[in-house]
């Protein structure tokens, strides 16, 4: 299964892909019949491109590595959690975190369609919806994460999560070691997206400038 960890839909050259020609022909439809407005369409794509992402998410999971209050309150109820620092789903659902540990380690999937923390996490990746990953996450969690560079000891718990549209789950990365008396901004870099869906661990100190 192969996998691009960065966005995914790119142009190249002139050339569309398939799927971009028809959600081209959708919107052309649809804006032609008065149903939507491409500015309206334009301002929602730009709120979960630059204010709506992964970085609120690497906030939260700095916050918990730092404050050990916080980090208790997430686990508890994470959709509370989140709401003290001004992140409120507004999709209804209900937002569970789930903390990997030396012993288990954990990753989301969402095996019916492709049900994502999208305040948290921002627009999902496009290998988070296909069939691949869907449903190998949950028959062979351990080789999908080699296939995404991650390796863990044999003895590790590999626990995997289904999100549905009432529940969605959030991961909270192990702190990388070498960074004690950092501030949370400074933690949040080393905070990706995969690494709260769990198919990718946080950023060593080495690898942010």
């Amino acid at each position: 299964m192969a996998h691009d960890h960065d966005d995914h839909d790119h142009e190249h050259g002139s050339e569309l892909s398939e799927m971009q020609v028809r959600v081209r022909a959708l919107e052309s439809i649809l804006t032609e019949k008065g149903y939507v407005e491409p500015a309206a369409l334009d301002a929602i794509i730009e709120a979960y491109e630059t204010k709506i992402g992964p970085h609120n998410g690497a906030q939260v999971i700095a916050k918990a590595w730092t404050d050990p209050a916080f980090k208790q309150a997430l686990i508890e109820d994470a959709t509370a959690a989140i709401a003290t620092l001004g992140h409120v789903a507004r999709t209804g659902d209900h937002l569970v975190a789930v903390e990997n540990t030396p012993q288990r380690h954990n990753m989301v999937v969402c095996t019916l369609c492709s049900c994502y923390p999208w305040e948290m996490l921002g627009l999902p990746p496009v290998w988070y919806k296909a069939a691949p990953y869907r449903s190998r996450a949950v028959k062979d969690p351990r080789g999908v994460l080699a296939d995404f560079g991650v390796s863990l000891p044999k003895d590790t718990e590999i626990r995997v999560w289904d999100s549905t549209a009432e529940t969605r789950f959030l991961v909270l990365p192990m702190r990388p070691p070498g960074t004690d008396g950092w501030s949370e901004e400074r933690l949040a870099r080393l905070v990706t997206r995969d690494s709260m869906i769990g198919t990718g661990l946080a950023k060593r100190p080495e690898e942010v400038a």
